[in-house]
């Protein structure tokens, strides 16, 4: 018996060795940057985050690894050393798609300006944000520069932002559009799934999207992507006014489950949030308000957050003074209650009656005050 399972572990062993192997490279030259230079990146594979970062020496950096498939990730390279946080959120920033390649990222001064060898996953994105008329990215730095063009008095005029404002939305409808025909009349292409997941939004048009998901090919509709929106198509149905609150259970933070299914009874809120989304936390105060007004007369809040990192989603509590039950298995948009209910954007909630439910959707601010007044009083 024993040497058969020394058998099995050596037979194993080349397997289990492969899958570490990295199988992509990212190699990059911006520059002659040096400490404290450094860049970071963030990419999900197959519904998996991963992190990395690496210091610059005369301008050449490098990251590796494995990954299942395609990846989208984000990079960030900070000049100064202000840390990521501010390379990411005002520094030097690119979003990119790549595969299982040896890509090389080139530049003299930028990641913004840099030019991309070697990747055939990276080339088949820009045609596709070319088919569909740029990423959401470049329409926001569009309508930036359109506003701009505006006189100092037409940037305080209300007709004029109006009128900025329409624009971009129709480039974004426009842009929602093309993706839809794209996913038709691509069903085997990898960013056929990409534009129809980005197309179909949080709420879902059933009609619209399942036939397009369903021609899709096999091996895209098996990826994460695919199941999750598949979850999606099936959590705009399931999660209606009028429908039963799908139940779930999930850890406190402590690491105690806390269900849905124990506050039958009650009237829940269940409320989808993170500490890093501003309009998240500004609600927040209005729900502490609701929250003490009710409580004693049958109301709960459980907060499900998409938070991956514990100290943050902790912090954020306590800051915010949140003193109900809150939940999270620390997944960011891969939290598998969030996947269930069908978020893709927060702040999302449902609010659910003393049978389980469901009586309001995305009710926040003065409409969820005033659903909770006619409830109670």
């Amino acid at each position: 018996m024993k040497i058969t399972k020394l058998i099995l572990l050596a037979l194993l062993f080349p397997i289990l060795a492969s899958a570490q192997t990295p199988n992509f490279s990212l190699t990059g030259k911006i520059g002659n940057l040096n400490k404290p230079a450094m860049a970071y990146i963030d990419y999900m594979d197959n519904g998996v985050g991963h992190e990395d970062s690496v210091a610059l020496v005369n301008g050449s950096f490098k990251f590796s690894g494995y990954v299942s498939g395609n990846a989208y990730a984000r990079m960030a390279l900070d000049h100064t050393g202000g840390g990521k946080g501010r390379a990411v959120y005002t520094g030097d920033v690119i979003y990119f798609y790549f595969g299982k390649e040896q890509v090389t990222i080139t530049s003299k001064d930028s990641l913004q300006n840099a030019v991309f060898a070697g990747s055939k996953v990276y080339d088949e994105s820009e045609a596709y944000n070319k088919v569909i008329g740029g990423t959401i990215m470049a329409l926001t730095k569009a309508v930036n520069i359109d506003f701009n063009r505006g006189t100092p008095e037409q940037q305080k005029d209300t007709a004029y932002i109006k009128a900025v404002d329409q624009r971009y939305r129709q480039n974004i409808q426009n842009r929602t559009d093309k993706q839809f025909l794209f996913a038709k009349n691509h069903p085997n292409s990898y960013f056929a799934l990409v534009a129809l997941s980005e197309a179909a939004g949080s709420k879902v048009d059933v009609a619209k999207v399942q036939p397009i998901f369903n021609a899709l090919a096999k091996e895209l509709k098996a990826t994460d992507m695919g199941r999750e929106l598949a979850q999606r198509i099936e959590a705009n149905g399931i999660t209606a006014v009028g429908k039963t609150a799908p139940l779930f259970t999930q850890n406190d933070a402590v690491g105690k489950p806390v269900s849905l299914a124990s506050l039958k009874g009650k009237v829940v809120l269940v409320e989808f949030w993170a500490s890093w989304c501003g309009p998240c936390r500004a609600e927040n105060p209005n729900l502490v308000k609701q929250y003490n007004t009710y409580k004693d007369k049958g109301f709960e809040i459980i907060s499900v957050s998409l938070d991956n990192v514990k100290e943050r989603w902790l912090e954020a509590i306590e800051k915010d003074g949140l003193a109900w039950i809150h939940v999270s298995d620390l997944k960011g948009w891969n939290s598998e209650v969030g996947r269930l209910y069908g978020v893709r954007a927060v702040p999302a909630s449902f609010l659910v009656d003393a049978q389980g439910k469901i009586i309001g959707n995305g009710l926040r601010g003065e409409p969820l005050n005033k659903k909770l007044a006619e409830i109670f009083n």
